[in-house]
């Protein structure tokens, strides 16, 4: 398998110079057990050769082998006799050779009696000619007789040996450096010198390697430093033609570099595409190479998981934590930046209750307006409903910011009215239930009015309550301006695919908290002065409406906290917390108009007749009926049901003062 360092070899076994029976089927299972590798590169003589293939033969491997010969296969027929097809597509390779027409002629000269000095000559005459020389060499089934007339080439096959050329050039490069040497270190003398006469092998090699001549075929005898003459060889492969006939056929050469035609190159018949012999087949796009240890051309591909992508061949990297990977990991991408849509599902519902809410609020407030000074306008107190109805109609509309693009002005708008509109509802509802509780605490001790219950101080007191909403805001603004960031961590799913970043303002959830901290203690603080004022009688306030008020409002946000901080891990944070808050805040919102406001605006649209002034109630009134009303708790725990109620009525009418009394009347105060 070709590769970055060269061949790099599956396994490397070795023929033993006596085999056994079925030894070289071992050896075709030994390399069936890299099945990849399928090229085989065969060192040995031809019989080895031809026993091989026919063990991959009769495994049925034929096809599957792809064969590289040395030179002692070469274009040779023998190894490939009657085994053609699972030789076919075999790779060969001899050495570059030229005919030498004087060896030729030599050889063809020769005869048993002018070539009496080669002691195998006789030998070969015999098998060449195939005949006998008398009793000498008898082989059975050749009667002939030689004559020893018979000529080279004329009666017989002749065809120059291929190793020829190099023979005489081996000889002639020692007859070379012999010269050389007796040249050196005999300097002319004649003959062996003294200096030549024990001879240091080393020294001869160092002449043999230092040769350089012509050889017999024209071309350079040199050798390298390592003793090697320049390799020249032609590379043949095996191929069958469409007509079945079997055949060596030239492809290429070596001289120096390598010359391949690969289009002359088949290895199955008919076939010219190159097959595969690997041990891993490469990585898909994404995947990285992990090598096996000492085997450069085995390795194990690994895809790039999660976030990481294919920084190389053999390395993968973690992309930019606001970038994922591309669909080919092959390179990092910017992940998609997503904010909370109109049309989302999650925008809709909390805009549409957003939406009734504020038309709801603006009826209640023209209806207010319109009949400014009709008696229920008037005691329920105008500046204050306007203040809590502003609150109201506050808590509506941050749904708008808070679904809007984030920028900076619709960040700054978040953190001005995200808890502003609950500290003017909650500030107000808090001054009112304070009051009320002020008047029937001061009732139980003296006639006195309390102080700081007129319209002018309420509102004054409201806003200072809401003022340091203002001021928390205001630091805020100071300590961190507004600004927009992306969130790549919210939606950072295990699959890069799904990965989102989200827009949204710099308003951490410890921010949040803090925001609304203010108003749920206002909240808090006003449930319970609701509390406390729930057993005033509902006919000289509203008190019994804002406690019902107060304690639906608590459920709303206790059951909001779960629902808002238990999301913080989900992928739809955003959506789920965004929904959660602005309907908590609009849900708020509904109670306290549907509580406070809606009783008062059927009566004022549809019962216009029970809009008419009543007998002012005065602060003596008012007294009695905080008197009466602790009177009440201390005989609840002795008297049946019935009995405490005839004693408060008869207790109500025994302290009723008589009309022509006149008292200080609180009415237009709003109580």
């Amino acid at each position: 398998e070709g590769a970055t360092g060269g061949v790099c070899i599956a396994q490397s076994l070795k023929i033993p110079r006596e085999p056994k029976p079925g030894e070289f089927d071992k050896l075709i299972l030994r390399l069936l057990e890299t099945s990849n590798a399928r090229a085989v590169i065969m060192f040995a003589n031809e019989d080895d050769i031809r026993r091989i293939l026919d063990a991959a033969k009769r495994l049925n491997q034929t096809g599957h082998f792809l064969w590289v010969g040395s030179d002692s296969w070469g274009s040779k027929i023998s190894p490939v006799v009657q085994q053609e097809r699972v030789a076919e597509g075999a790779v060969t390779i001899l050495p570059k050779r030229a005919s030498v027409e004087a060896f030729d002629r030599y050889f063809r000269s020769r005869s048993l009696s002018n070539n009496r000095r080669n002691v195998w000559f006789a030998e070969f005459w015999e098998e060449n000619f195939v005949c006998k020389l008398g009793m000498h060499g008898k082989r059975p089934g050749s009667p002939k007789k030689c004559t020893g007339l018979e000529k080279v080439g004329r009666d017989s096959t002749y065809e120059q040996e291929g190793k020829v050329q190099f023979v005489m050039d081996a000889v002639y490069a020692m007859g070379h450096a012999l010269h050389h040497m007796h040249h050196e270190l005999c300097s002319g003398y004649p003959g062996m010198c003294p200096r030549m006469s024990n001879i240091d092998g080393k020294e001869l090699l160092t002449f043999i390697r230092a040769v350089n001549f012509n050889g017999s075929a024209g071309t350079p005898v040199t050798f390298n430093e390592n003793g090697d003459a320049p390799g020249r060889y032609d590379i043949f492969q095996y191929q069958i033609n469409n007509r079945s006939t079997a055949g060596y056929k030239v492809i290429g050469h070596w001289t120096d570099q390598l010359y391949l035609n690969i289009d002359a190159m088949q290895w199955t018949s008919g076939d010219s595409s190159v097959p595969a012999s690997v041990c891993s087949l490469p990585c898909k796009m994404g995947e990285r190479k992990k090598v096996v240890k000492g085997v450069p051309c085995c390795w194990h591909c690994e895809r790039c998981e999660g976030y990481h992508f294919q920084a190389s061949e053999f390395v993968c990297e973690q992309c930019p934590y606001e970038q994922r990977p591309d669909q080919n990991r092959t390179g990092c991408q910017p992940i998609p930046i997503i904010k909370l849509e109109w049309h989302s599902p999650w925008a809709v519902v909390p805009v549409f209750i957003s939406v009734l809410g504020i038309l709801a609020t603006t009826f209640v407030i023209v209806t207010f307006v319109r009949y400014h000074d009709t008696p229920i306008v008037r005691a329920s107190g105008r500046e204050m409903s306007y203040v809590l109805l502003t609150g109201i109609f506050l808590c509506y509309a941050i749904t708008f910011p808070m679904i809007a693009a984030p920028d900076v002005s619709v960040c700054s708008f978040r953190r001005i009215f995200l808890g502003l509109g609950m500290c003017f509802s909650y500030a107000a509802l808090l001054t009112k239930t304070n009051r009320i509780h002020r008047i029937f605490e001061q009732g139980k001790k003296a006639v006195t009015a309390p102080r700081f219950i007129s319209p002018a101080s309420q509102l004054v007191i409201t806003f200072s309550l809401i003022s340091v909403q203002l001021l928390g805001v205001l630091v805020w603004f100071a300590a961190d301006p507004p600004h927009t960031v992306v969130d790549y961590g919210e939606q950072r799913t295990q699959d890069p695919e799904n990965a989102r970043g989200v827009l949204k303002c710099d308003i951490s959830d410890l921010s949040l908290i803090c925001s609304l901290g203010y108003s749920i203690l206002l909240m808090v603080t006003c449930t319970v002065y609701a509390i406390k004022t729930r057993g005033v009688p509902e006919t000289f306030n509203e008190a019994k409406p804002i406690g019902f008020t107060m304690y639906t409002t608590c459920i709303i946000w206790l059951a909001f906290i779960p629902i808002f901080f238990g999301t913080a891990q989900s992928a739809e944070r955003m959506y789920i917390q965004t929904a959660t808050l602005t309907v908590s805040l609009s849900l708020s919102a509904s109670v306290s108009l549907g509580m406070l406001y809606m009783p008062k605006v059927y009566i004022i649209i549809f019962h216009p007749e029970q809009n008419v002034p009543k007998r002012k109630r005065s602060f003596k009134a008012i007294v009695t009926v905080a008197t009466m009303t602790s009177k009440l708790s201390q005989l609840a725990s002795e008297r049946p049901n019935g009995e405490v109620k005839t004693e408060l009525c008869e207790g109500m009418d025994a302290s009723m003062p008589s009309s022509k009394t006149t008292y200080v009347s609180y009415t237009n105060h709003a109580i």
